[in-house]
C-alpha cells in the first residue's frame, strides 16, 4: 500500500488531504509542527474582539478523525531533514516517516531582512501566539491612552511596516477599532496615531489602480497616516529610522515586509526561487523528483500564461485539490492533468464591516456589500471544516 506524507496542515495541505481521502487504498500522514490550522485571513476580526480562539484555528486530530479514512494519521512532529532517495523524513522529535509521496505545504513565514536592525521590537501575525501578544499589546496601548493621565494626552504611535494585505488589513482593522472605542466612551484624549509604511510607490503594489485607490480612500478615512516609497532602516525601543533620514517615534510595531518559505525548504536539493519557495511544474512537482509536490505559498505557481501567482487562498485550493488527484493518478497509473490557477478575484477586510475588492477580474465591491461576499467566502472554507472537527471530536471520544 502506498504511502503519502503531507507536511503541513495549512490551507494547502488540507484541500490536498480531502481529495486523498477519497481513495480508500493508501496510507496518508499529516505532518504539522502545530495542532491546529491557523485561519490566518481571520486574525483581524480576533483583534478586534469579534471572534475567539476557536473561530481561528481548526484542531487537526479531530479533524484528521473527523475525515474518517482507515489509514489517515496526524503527527504533531517538527520536520529537521528530509532524504528524498531514502525516501524519508527526519524530525526533531528523534522520529522517522517514511513515504512513497511527498507533498510539501509548509507555507511561508514573514521575512525579518538581516539588514534592519531591531526587527526584535516589532510584531509578527503570521504566527498565532504573537498575534495574540499584538492583540494585548494593542488593548494595553488603548487601556493606558484612558487610564493616565499623562499618557492618555501624550503621542501613542502604532507603525504598520509593509502596505501589502496583511499590512494594509491589520491597520485598517486597528483604526477602525481604537476610533469605535474613543467615540463610545468620549474619552478626552484620542490621539492614537497609526501609520503604514510602504516601500513602493503606493499601497498594495501589484494590485489594480481601482482596488488601491478605493483602499487608499478608505485608509485614509479611517486617519491613518500613509508613507509611500520609504524603506524602515532599523528600529528601537523607541523610534524607526527610515531611509530618507527621518525619525518617527513608535509605541510598537507591526512588520509585515514580506515572506519567504519556511525554512524546511532549505533541506531539500531542488529548484527555488530567492524567497526559498519551490520551483513546481505544472503538476505540482519539483525539478528533481516527480514524487515530491510542493503546493500552496511554499510553491511559486504560474498560471497558463506564465505568470507568477502571488500566495493566497486561492491558489493553495487549486494546487491542493489537483496534487490529491494527482497523486491518485500516479498510483493508479493514469495520466496526469496539469494545474493553472486561476484567481477568483481578491477582497480586502478594511476594518469592521466594511471590505473592497474585485470579483474575477470583471467589476469591483466596496463597502458592506464587499464584506459580506468576504465572509461568505470564509464560512465556505471553514464551515465544512468545522463539521468535521465535531463529527472527529465525537468519534475521539467515544
Amino acid at each position: 500500500m502506498k504511502k503519502v506524507v503531507i507536511i503541513g496542515g495549512g490551507y494547502a495541505g488540507i484541500y490536498a488531504l480531502q481529495e486523498l481521502v477519497k481513495y480508500k487504498n493508501i496510507k496518508i500522514v499529516l505532518i504539522d509542527k502545530h495542532t491546529f490550522h491557523y485561519l490566518q485571513p481571520e486574525v483581524y476580526d480576533l483583534i478586534a474582539n469579534k471572534s475567539n480562539l476557536a473561530d481561528v484555528t481548526i484542531d487537526l486530530t479531530t479533524l484528521c478523525q473527523g475525515l474518517n479514512h482507515n489509514y489517515l494519521e496526524f503527527k504533531n512532529l517538527k520536520v529537521r531533514n528530509i532524504d528524498p532517495q531514502a525516501k524519508r523524513i527526519f524530525t526533531q522529535e528523534q522520529e522517522t516517516v517514511d513515504f512513497d509521496y511527498l507533498i510539501m505545504a509548509a507555507g511561508t513565514r514573514t521575512f525579518f531582512p538581516e539588514a534592519i536592525t531591531g526587527l526584535n521590537n516589532a510584531e509578527d501575525i503570521k504566527k498565532l501566539h504573537r498575534a495574540i501578544f499584538f492583540k494585548q499589546s494593542f488593548e494595553n496601548q488603548l487601556f493606558e491612552k484612558i487610564s493616565d493621565e499623562v499618557k492618555r494626552c501624550n503621542d501613542t504611535h502604532i507603525v504598520v511596516v509593509g502596505a501589502g494585505l496583511s499590512g494594509v488589513e491589520i491597520a485598517a482593522e486597528m483604526a477602525y477599532n481604537s476610533n469605535k472605542i474613543f467615540k463610545r466612551g468620549n474619552f478626552a484624549c484620542d490621539n492614537l496615531k497609526i501609520s503604514l509604511i510602504s516601500s513602493s510607490d503606493t499601497i498594495l503594489p501589484g494590485l489594480s489602480p481601482s482596488l488601491v485607490s478605493m483602499s487608499h480612500k478608505r485608509l485614509k478615512d479611517l486617519g491613518i497616516n500613509i508613507l509611500t516609497g520609504v524603506k524602515m532602516e532599523k528600529c528601537d525601543e523607541s523610534y524607526i529610522y527610515l531611509t530618507n533620514g527621518t525619525k518617527i517615534s513608535q509605541s510598537f510595531i507591526v512588520f509585515a515586509g514580506g515572506i519567504e518559505a519556511t525554512k524546511i525548504t532549505d533541506v531539500l536539493d531542488v529548484k527555488k526561487n530567492g524567497r526559498g519557495q519551490i520551483i513546481v511544474n505544472e503538476y505540482m512537482q519539483s525539478d528533481k523528483y516527480e514524487n515530491i509536490f510542493a503546493i500552496g505559498d511554499m510553491a511559486e505557481i504560474k498560471d497558463k500564461k506564465g505568470k507568477i501567482l502571488p500566495p493566497n487562498v486561492t491558489v493553495a485550493r487549486y494546487s491542493g485539490i489537483s496534487t490529491g488527484q494527482n497523486i491518485c493518478k500516479m498510483i493508479k497509473g493514469a495520466e496526469l492533468k496539469p494545474c493553472y490557477p486561476k484567481l477568483d478575484g481578491i477582497l480586502i477586510a478594511l476594518g469592521g464591516k466594511y471590505a473592497v475588492g474585485n470579483l474575477y477580474g470583471l467589476f469591483d465591491v466596496k463597502g458592506l456589500p464587499a464584506y459580506f461576499i468576504k465572509k461568505y467566502v470564509f464560512s465556505s472554507y471553514s464551515t465544512p471544516l468545522l463539521k468535521l472537527i465535531k463529527k472527529g471530536y465525537i468519534l475521539f471520544n467515544k
